[in-house]
């Protein structure tokens, strides 16, 4: 486990060094939440446009938007809580904290965050986005493709700005994937579908 960490350092202060300032903006941007307002509202405009194309009594296209909403939200709360629990239990500093490497990274965020950061709830919660829509949309649609770059990017900014190691990303991106891919096949979907038998 200490010889993954260490290449795990090693592989983040590569990454960060490639970093220059006439980037930092367009990074800084990538990596701040309330940035991305904008495609959340468009993404709801999308799963509100489908919703309303389905057959059914008002009553249940409505249900059916309650459950797909709040889904949504509820897997980021998820996200968001099993970030904390992990942090807190296994405890490792951000490198930005991180005083064996902090004079050798770019640490462009001037708000470091949380003492600890394995693991990543940006990369998770990004992938709780993508991973939703891409199986709403279904895989062949293009748009749930991009989604995931877009998530992928957000992840590797937290490694640009200097406050998360690659395998922080690696595992929160994972494990958005998979709660998300996990609670739409055995939770929405067949709650879907009891609202379509009623």
């Amino acid at each position: 486990m200490d010889q993954i960490l260490e290449l795990d350092k090693s592989l983040f202060i590569y990454l960060n060094s490639l970093g220059s300032i006439e980037y930092d903006h367009f990074w800084l941007t990538i990596t701040n939440k309330f940035s991305h307002i904008p495609l959340y509202i468009f993404l709801l405009y999308l799963l509100i446009q489908k919703s309303l194309k389905i057959n059914e009594s008002k009553k249940k296209i409505i249900l059916l938007l309650l459950v797909r909403i709040f889904s949504i939200g509820f897997l980021i709360l998820i996200s968001d809580q099993l970030s904390n629990f992990f942090k807190n239990n296994f405890e490792r500093l951000r490198p930005c904290y991180n005083l064996d490497i902090v004079d050798q990274i770019r640490i462009v965020k001037e708000s470091c965050g949380g003492l600890f950061g394995f693991f990543s709830a940006h990369a998770s919660n990004s992938f709780v986005v993508a991973t939703f829509f891409y199986l709403f949309f279904s895989s062949k649609n293009k748009l749930s493709m991009l989604l995931f770059l877009w998530a992928s990017i957000i992840a590797y900014s937290r490694i640009y700005v200097g406050v998360h190691y690659p395998l922080d990303i690696v595992f929160g991106s994972f494990l958005g994937f998979m709660i998300t891919f996990f609670f739409y096949r055995k939770i929405i979907i067949p709650s879907e579908n009891i609202i379509l038998k009623l």
